[in-house]
């Protein structure tokens, strides 16, 4: 399959250097390199497109990256939230329905597959019947944050679709302005982290390097994770979606990849996915295809 990848054309020296993390630990003979798939803000629902949102198109769109996954054979294949969307006006079951399709989609995928949950999985169904909907590899219950191990790294996922007040996002019941990882699920990433001696990475639907607490595409309290991660000693990347122009940043040792937005424009050349190398060397090789970008970060 030969699919169109771009590079990423920034300043580098902005964006790769910095001290070696201290939390870290790795074998002297064993490491395991790892390789993995990410596509993010999918946004399916069999409606009309809405602008730049062609959301019908979505399935087809995941379908050209599960192939491509499955010919790469990587180690697993992630999606950061917004899986799916809802018609107009909304309706519950259809949007279960939605979610039955593109869930079956990902499920080609022939790995470990996992679940970041965005603030559209919300829309108009409960947490609940959206985690009832789909499966993480390795758990008998999908969860909004947890945690699991490939090759010799640890991956982090966490859920920030709650309200400043710790109220979760339910069936359309939010502003999805006011995002907040709650004091418990805090509580957990420090503990999950300071177990692990391995390089971690983080995957959240929203972005964790907005410059200020108070941007809309950021957990209101995104200062304080960012603090988290830096005092583990071992977080060495995050990958995140929800503002679908994508971005990159790097702040105090971790690098912060945000990917481009599936479901935005028409047509195969507007797809967006990646697949993310690490080896013991600890840099991020990004190889990007259709319009997601690529790059070499340390």
């Amino acid at each position: 399959m030969k699919i169109k990848r771009r590079k990423f054309i920034a300043t580098t020296a902005t964006i790769i250097g910095g001290l070696p993390l201290s939390g870290i630990v790795l074998p002297e003979n064993d490491f395991s390199p790892v390789r993995f798939g990410i596509l993010t803000d999918s946004h399916y629902a069999d409606r009309e497109n809405v602008g730049t949102r062609y959301y019908k198109e979505s399935v087809n769109k995941l379908s050209e990256c599960v192939d491509l996954m499955n010919e790469q054979n990587v180690d697993f294949l992630i999606e950061l939230g917004d899986f799916k969307d809802q018609g107009n006006p909304p309706d519950e079951k259809e949007t279960l329905r939605f979610l039955d399709i593109i869930e079956k989609e990902f499920c080609r995928f022939n790995g470990p597959h996992y679940h970041v949950l965005g603030n559209h999985d919300h829309d108009s169904i409960s947490k609940k019947q959206f985690l009832s909907g789909i499966s993480n590899t390795g758990f008998a219950e999908a969860s909004g944050y947890y945690s699991f191990d490939a090759g010799s790294v640890h991956f982090v996922v966490l859920d920030a679709n709650y309200s400043s007040s710790g109220i979760p996002y339910n069936n359309g019941n939010f502003d999805w302005t006011d995002a907040h990882v709650p004091f418990r699920q805090l509580s957990w990433l420090k503990k999950d982290l300071s177990k692990k001696r391995k390089p971690a990475v983080v995957f959240i639907h929203h972005r964790l390097d907005v410059a200020s607490d108070n941007s809309v595409y950021g957990p209101g309290n995104a200062g304080v994770i960012r603090k988290i991660l830096e005092d583990s000693g071992n977080v060495i990347v995050v990958f995140q979606g929800h503002e679908h122009e994508g971005a990159l940043n790097r702040i105090n040792n971790i690098t912060y990849y945000t990917l481009k937005g599936m479901v935005e424009g028409s047509g195969a050349e507007n797809n967006s996915y990646i697949i993310a190398e690490i080896g013991r060397d600890l840099k991020i090789r990004i190889s990007g295809y259709r319009n997601a970008v690529s790059g070499e970060f340390n």
